[in-house]
């Protein structure tokens, strides 16, 4: 009788372990089947295996290269930026010069024929009565080295030949027909120096002429900006 208990216990436990185990073994298949199909990730198909990747924290942060960057253009547009700003500086100083000097160029044409126009009649007329008057009205107007010319010859030729010859000479500038400008004009001009040519009627009495003559000169003065004023430098009959 107790041969037949155990019997039954083992025939029946055998069969039951062997349900057990075979059902174990099914589901550990279906497992690695599962895991074969879809792999880690869920995707759906075989992937490789993917070694572990150790958490190292909250991301880095980018890298600053691009802030650079503009930072070091900026460094080589300073140079060329200065060299433009002082070739702009330079550029207006010059213009401003150019504007400054045109200007005083102006100025000193207008000037200068003013001068010369009242210089020329001083200059060039004389009467034997009142010499020394004429000739120092005149000098008042000329500066060097036409001053010394003016005066050796006023004082060894001119003097002596009005004296002798009762010499009146009457100088005036000349106008053109039908205007009222006096007939003289600028040849060149600089801030101090300026070069005008004037027509002159020039009367003439003496002793050795029958009547009044009346002559007409051209005249290029050359006059230059002094401390009193513009003064003629220079007196060339054309």
């Amino acid at each position: 009788m107790a041969n037949q208990t155990l019997r039954g216990r083992g025939g029946t436990g055998a069969p039951r372990q062997r349900a057990v185990a075979a059902a174990a073994r099914a589901a550990a298949k279906r497992a690695e089947r599962t895991r074969g199909t879809t792999g880690p990730t869920g995707s759906g198909g075989p992937t490789e295996p993917t070694e572990p990747t150790e958490l190292t924290g909250p991301a880095e942060e980018p890298s600053p290269r691009p802030a650079a960057e503009p930072a070091r253009r900026r460094g080589l547009l300073t140079p060329a930026l200065a060299v433009l700003t002082l070739l702009g500086l330079a550029a207006t100083a010059t213009l401003g010069l150019q504007h400054r000097e045109a200007g005083r160029t102006a100025e000193a044409r207008t000037a200068a024929l003013a001068a010369a126009r009242k210089a020329a009649p001083v200059i060039l007329s004389y009467d034997y009565r009142h010499l020394d008057r004429d000739f120092r009205a005149a000098r008042s107007h000329l500066t060097a080295p036409f001053l010394g010319q003016y005066s050796k010859t006023t004082t060894s030729v001119v003097a002596p030949t009005a004296k002798k010859y009762r010499g009146v000479v009457k100088a005036t500038v000349a106008s053109p027909p039908g205007g009222d400008a006096p007939a003289a004009s600028v040849v060149s001009a600089t801030p101090d120096k300026a070069v005008v040519l004037l027509f002159m009627n020039q009367a003439t009495t003496s002793t050795q002429i029958s009547g009044p003559r009346l002559d007409l000169n051209r005249v290029r003065m050359t006059l230059v900006r002094t401390p009193r004023g513009w003064k003629v430098g220079a007196v060339d009959a054309l």
